[in-house]
C-alpha cells in the first residue's frame, strides 16, 4: 500500500483531529502529498503536518472556513500553488450539534447544513476543473449512519449527512466518463471528540465497541485506490442495522 498514491495532492477538510487528521495520515502513508484545512484548531493541524513531515511525508495546513465560497477558491488556490493541482479531495469538515426536536432552531439548522452539506458542494466544485483537465480524481464524502438510521445528534445532522449521500451520488453519475469517482464512508459512533462523554452508547453497537477514526481511514483509502466504485456509500456501524 505504501506508495499507491506518490505524485498524487489530497486536500482534507476538518483535518486537525479525529476522521480527518486519520486520514491525512494515511494519505501521507501511502505517498500523497496532504494539505491539511481547518478553521480554528491551526495547532493541531501544524502538529501533525510536522509529524507527517517526520516519517518523511509532505503535508501543509490551510486554514480557511469552507463553508464560504471566497474562502474555499482562495484555499484551493494555495494548495495548488504549495503542493501542486488536487487529485484527492476527502470531505470531513463537520460539525454536530446535538439538539432534540423541541430545541432545535433555525440557526442550528442552517449552519449545520451550511458547514457538514454546502461546505462539500463548494470543495467539489472549486477542485473539479484541475481534476478535469487530468481525467482523474478521487472524492470521498465523510457522511454518517444519521443518514439514513435516527442517529443520536438530531434532525437537522441526519437531514445533512443525506444530503451529503445525495451530492455524491449526483456528482458521480455526472463524473464517471471523466476519470472522477466519488463516494461516501458513513461511519457511525466513532470514538473521536464529538463522541466523547457519551459510553451509554455503546449498547447499542453489536461489536461491543466505538469504532476508531483509523478503520474510518482504512475505507476512505479503499475508495481512493479503487476505480471502479463510484457513487457508494461504505457504512462502518460495527453491526448495527438501521431500519
Amino acid at each position: 500500500m505504501a506508495d499507491d498514491q506518490k505524485g498524487r495532492v489530497a486536500l482534507v477538510t476538518g483535518g486537525s483531529r479525529g476522521i480527518g487528521a486519520a486520514v491525512c495520515r494515511a494519505l501521507a502513508e501511502a505517498g500523497a502529498a496532504v494539505a491539511i484545512n481547518c478553521r480554528e484548531q491551526i495547532g493541531q493541524a501544524e502538529k501533525l503536518a510536522s509529524e507527517i513531515g517526520k516519517q518523511g511525508g509532505r503535508a501543509i495546513v490551510v486554514a480557511a472556513d469552507v463553508s464560504q465560497r471566497d474562502a474555499v477558491d482562495n484555499m484551493v488556490e494555495r494548495v495548488t500553488k504549495g503542493l501542486g493541482p488536487i487529485d484527492i479531495l476527502v470531505n470531513s469538515a463537520g460539525i454536530a450539534i446535538t439538539r432534540g426536536v423541541d430545541d432545535l432552531t433555525e440557526d442550528d439548522f442552517d449552519r449545520t447544513m451550511l458547514v457538514n452539506l454546502k461546505s462539500a458542494f463548494l470543495c467539489t466544485q472549486a477542485v473539479l476543473p484541475s481534476m478535469r483537465a487530468r481525467k482523474w480524481g478521487r472524492i470521498v464524502n465523510i457522511s454518517s449512519g444519521a443518514a439514513r438510521g435516527a442517529g443520536s445528534i438530531g434532525p437537522h445532522y441526519n437531514a445533512s449527512k443525506a444530503g451529503m449521500e445525495g451530492l455524491t451520488r449526483g456528482y458521480a453519475a455526472r463524473l464517471v466518463k471523466e476519470g472522477i469517482t466519488v463516494n461516501a464512508v458513513a461511519p457511525s459512533l466513532i470514538e473521536t471528540d464529538m463522541m466523547s462523554g457519551q459510553p451509554q452508547l455503546i449498547s447499542r453497537i453489536p461489536l461491543g465497541r466505538f469504532g476508531t477514526a483509523d478503520e474510518v481511514a482504512k475505507s476512505v483509502m479503499l475508495l481512493v485506490d479503487n476505480a471502479y466504485m463510484t457513487g457508494q456509500t461504505v457504512a462502518l456501524s460495527g453491526g448495527m442495522a438501521f431500519n
